[in-house]
């Protein structure tokens, strides 16, 4: 029988961060690049005669090398088709080297030791940003006895380089806007207060609860506004959130998301959360802690007014004998109920 798993995290509703940690500057982002090529010098774990498309492939690259050769009279087991990914760095220049990783689209059982042919990469634009090539590492050995990897993906660490740039000015810009990475009216006026406040002039403007629009000093660069941008601390406003994980029965949870009294029945259990100034001890109970105390005659939750959180809710359930999955659906009824608050994300 699986249990579950709850974390108890000491959250306030509000608490230093600085302004990097919550927010992102626009326009300053990784791009995502792509290709398709194939990868050489595998021990017969290739992919098969039914990947025609590695098939044509090949024959088409001997061909550009002056060899015409039919893809039905192809045998060879010693090479895959992949698809090659990479992330583009903002700021990243003409010869920077960035990691590759490679993944079979074929029948391929493995690619150890096999060897990238050059790759262009390109962006959603069309463009080539990078080149790829070189030979691939799958993080380990894919033999009994070993620690085993994933054999058809492998990594070329630093084994792309930068052949186009993508064009960022900010040094003259007057101008720049930071989102943030949750949408919070408070968090954005309060980025607003605290970059107006330091600098004693208006240099930030809230747009709405997720964009805040900034104008340099006069007496800085860019360049030194956004470094002390980034590194000013401000008061954070966290979200009340419950966070669960349906296939591992891991619950995380606040300590002070709060439960309003409620009735509900879930298969063979009921459940009725009761506050009380005094929490009573009636007959057949079972003392949860000195606020919280199961009647288990009635399947009844007596709480002390102003103690019923999530994090005893789920101790008491577990002690009724409640699986993991019946926990999880409880919470997701509360929360349709209106008996819980706090956000309910599901991973």
């Amino acid at each position: 029988m699986r249990t579950i798993i709850l974390f108890l995290l000491t959250l306030s509703t509000l608490f230093g961060a600085k302004i990097d940690d919550v927010a992102n500057i626009v326009g300053v982002r990784d791009n995502h690049l792509i290709g398709y090529s194939l990868v050489v010098g595998l021990e017969k774990t290739g992919d098969g005669t039914t990947s025609k498309f590695t098939l044509q492939s090949i024959a088409n690259m001997l061909k550009a090398m002056n060899i015409d050769m039919k893809p039905i009279d192809i045998k060879s087991k010693n090479v895959a088709a992949v698809v090659v990914t990479a992330e583009l760095a903002p700021f990243a220049r003409q010869g920077d080297k960035i990691n590759i990783t490679v993944s079979s689209i074929g029948d391929a059982k493995s690619l150890e030791g096999g060897t990238l042919l050059m790759t262009p990469l390109k962006g959603v634009d069309g463009k080539i940003y990078a080149l790829a090539q070189g030979a691939l590492s799958i993080g380990g050995r894919n033999v009994k006895g070993a620690d085993k990897s994933h054999p058809t993906t492998g990594v070329i660490y630093e084994g792309g380089l930068v052949e186009r740039e993508i064009p960022i000015d900010l040094y003259n810009q007057e101008y720049v806007t930071l989102s943030l990475k949750e949408a919070n009216f408070k968090n954005s006026v309060s980025i607003q207060k605290s970059l107006n406040n330091f600098y004693s002039t208006e240099v930030a403007v809230a747009m709405d609860s997720r964009t805040v629009k900034l104008k340099k000093p006069q007496n800085k660069t860019m360049i030194e506004f956004l470094a002390e941008v980034q590194g000013l601390d401000i008061e954070h406003e966290v979200q009340d959130r419950i966070v669960i994980n349906e296939r591992t029965g891991t619950i995380v949870s606040g300590v002070d998301i709060f439960i309003k009294p409620i009735m509900m029945t879930h298969g063979d259990i009921t459940i009725k959360i009761t506050e009380q100034d005094d929490v009573s001890k009636p007959a057949g109970s079972m003392v949860v802690d000195k606020n919280m105390i199961i009647g288990l005659n009635e399947n009844e939750i007596y709480a002390k007014t102003g103690t019923t959180t999530v994090a005893n809710l789920v101790r008491s359930l577990q002690k009724l004998g409640a699986t993991p999955k019946d926990i999880i659906s409880i919470l997701e009824a509360m929360k349709s109920a209106g008996s819980i608050s706090a956000e309910l994300k599901l991973i």
